[in-house]
Parts: C-alpha cells; structure tokens; sequence
C-alpha cells in the first residue's frame, strides 16, 4: 500500500550507543564507544548534521554483548543538556517504572530541556531482566496491554481529562486518583504533551501504535513490510480518531561506493559472535512467537538479520549517498515520517551523512511534488 509523502522534511534520529558492544554484535571493530564522554560529543555532533532526535536503549542487565549499560532516562537528560536543539528519547519499560513517578520525571526534565524530552514505551523481550529484579514477567499480549495503560495513565497525568479533579484512572493494572501534578510539562505548539513513542511487530503492539501512541517504531523492514505495518496501524488509529507517525529503524553503510559499502556489510556478517547471536535469537524469538498469530518482533529473523538486533539490515540503508537517498525517500512514499538510524563508527559516519547523504534526500524531497508518487523505488 503507498500512503501519500507527508509535507513535512523526512526528520532523523540515531541509537544512542549508551550500552557497551556497538549496534551490531560482531567482532569487527566499531569505532564507538558506550561512555558518557563519546556521547556528548556524539549528540553534539549529530545535531549539527541534521538529526532531530537520539534514542537511549534501555538494558538493565549484560546480554549478548552488551556488558555494560547506563541507565536510559539519566543517560537522555544529560545528553539533551549537553546539546541546544536535539530531543531525546529515553526508552522505559512499564513493570520496571511506576507511570505516575515517570510522568513527574518527564514534567521535570521537559522543564530542563526546554521541551525537548520524549520516551519510548518498550513492553520488555528479556524475561531474564524482570525475573532478576524480582518483577513478574507477564505474558506477550498482557505486557503490551499493560503498556496500553501505562501510555494512557501518562496522557491523562499530563493532560487530564477533568483539570478541576486532577488525573483519573482505573485500570486493571495502575489506578490513579484525584493526581495533580505540578508543573505539568510545558506547553509546546504542535504538541498536546511530551511524546511518546512505542514499537513492536506483533498485532497488540500495532494496535497500541494506533490506538495510543504519537509514533509507531517499526523494525527494519523492506518496503512491502513496512508498507503492510503502515496500513494497519493506521486503519487501528482511524477506529480511535488519532493520527500517529511512523519511524524506520535502518543500519545505514553508505560509502563513495556500492561495492565498499557491501564489503563492509559482508564482514559485519562474516564476523559475527555467533553464541551472542544465537543466544538473542532463543530469548527474542521465544517472545516472537509467543503471541497467537507468530507475529511479535523477530519472529521471523534470520541468524544475518539479528546480527544487528533491530533488524536494521533489513532497510537496506546500504550503498552510496545516491542510492541510501533513493530508498529513503521511498520509505517517506509509504509514510515513514523519520527514520531511526544506527552506524559501525557512530561519529564518523553521522558527519558523512550530514556531508554526503542529508543533501541528497534534502534535494529529492524537494522534488517529490513534481514527480509521479510510485510504490517502490526505480
């Protein structure tokens, strides 16, 4: 299905790598690191190459690569102080956050930031993180329907329904009664309240996308996948009388040539840590396919796909400027409003997108009025 370009720039957002191992778990070298310094200037860096936001993971223990991880709400805070214009979003997990303290906290770090806080509502895939801190892990459908609450007790904090009474919710997992909160986070045009985001796969998570959520994340997809995620989540928001966005994650190589671009692909895959892979593979697709329809995240990964977790080969954001410019502006076609992006060496590369490949998208978008809109790329 091809949905028609929004009017709006294409906007771009990059993984923070906050967690130690790089985007892909592989043994060939990346050039990034997790720490707090690297980030600064990373965040610095790439809001002055034309990224609008940055995503912090959240991991709360070491897992397939990732031994060491920082916290993601503190972890965006700093990195929004650091910089001037970029927005941040700190992924959270409902079942590890009360919705009423996150909501407080957001108010606060939106007052910070000078609105520029979002988070990214994640429904969790690690059983082994929750049973460690000693937190139930629910079933696939009942976590996103926890996550669904979780979302709408954090609308009605920050916009409540009856202002005279104060924040009201009755849920089957978080009551809230009579809750006031002050200040409530700033009031920014364009916006009803700070974003939220929240992604998955299976047919619960495009639900929420549709029913709750300002934008849906996808992972990668090609662009019958990611057209097919599109067109249901957007008939579930038609049902709610919403209108969410939708972000792309996609591992980008781009290089002055196709064929150094592949190269470099095909020694990412070559040297792959093949335990790590199949270690995430067991837990992932375990959740995958727990849902009803086999639908969840990763359900139908290959051991080359989730070698880079987010399934970010799959966009096939690899080649040169010309050719990464092409697909992207393809992806805006089928409704991508941003695309979510990861590197091999995060500093480096986000200023060649900004050199090479930003001005190239820049100039096709401008051109997409003039052109017959089609439904894949030449």
């Amino acid at each position: 299905m091809s949905s028609t370009p929004s009017n709006e720039p294409l906007k771009f957002a990059y993984w923070v790598p906050n967690v130690s191992g790089g985007l892909v778990t592989s043994t060939i070298e990346q050039r990034t690191d997790w720490g707090y310094d690297y980030n600064r200037k990373l965040a610095q860096t790439a809001e002055n190459n034309g990224f609008e936001y940055a995503l912090s993971q959240v991991r709360y223990m070491a897992s397939y690569g990732a031994d060491h991880q920082h916290e993601s709400t503190s972890f965006s805070l700093a990195l929004a102080l650091a910089t001037e214009r970029l927005k941040v979003i700190a992924a959270v997990h409902p079942g590890m956050w009360q919705p009423a303290v996150l909501a407080k906290w957001v108010a606060t770090a939106d007052h910070l930031t000078n609105g520029r806080i979002a988070v990214n509502v994640v429904s969790g895939w690690l059983k082994a993180e929750f049973t460690a801190l000693g937190e139930p892990w629910l079933e696939h459908d009942e976590r996103y329907r926890r996550s669904e609450e979780f979302i709408r007790v954090l609308r009605e904090i920050w916009t409540p329904s009856n202002p005279e009474t104060g924040a009201r919710f009755a849920g089957d997992f978080y009551r809230i009664r009579d809750y006031d909160l002050k200040p409530k986070p700033l009031d920014i045009p364009g916006r009803a309240h700070p974003e939220i985001f929240q992604g998955g796969n299976s047919t619960a998570a495009r639900r929420n996308g549709g029913r709750v959520s300002d934008w849906y994340f996808s992972n990668g997809k090609d662009y019958e996948g990611f057209s097919e995620q599109v067109s249901e989540v957007t008939a579930y928001a038609a049902e709610a009388g919403r209108t969410p966005r939708f972000a792309l994650n996609g591992f980008m190589i781009a290089r002055d040539t196709e064929k150094e671009a592949r190269e470099t692909l095909r020694e990412i895959i070559a040297k792959a840590d093949a335990p790590a892979v199949e270690g995430f593979r067991d837990a992932v697709q375990q959740a995958g396919n727990s849902t009803g329809d086999k639908r969840g995240m990763w359900a139908d990964s290959s051991f080359e796909d989730l070698v880079q977790y987010n399934d970010g080969f799959r966009t096939q954001l690899i080649g040169t400027p010309e050719q990464i410019a092409d697909r992207a502006i393809e992806y805006k076609r089928r409704g991508a409003n941003l695309l979510l992006l990861a590197y091999l060496h995060f500093q480096e590369e986000v200023e060649y997108f900004g050199r090479h490949v930003l001005p190239i998208i820049r100039e096709k978008e401008a051109a997409l009025p003039e052109r017959e809109l089609a439904t894949s790329a030449r």
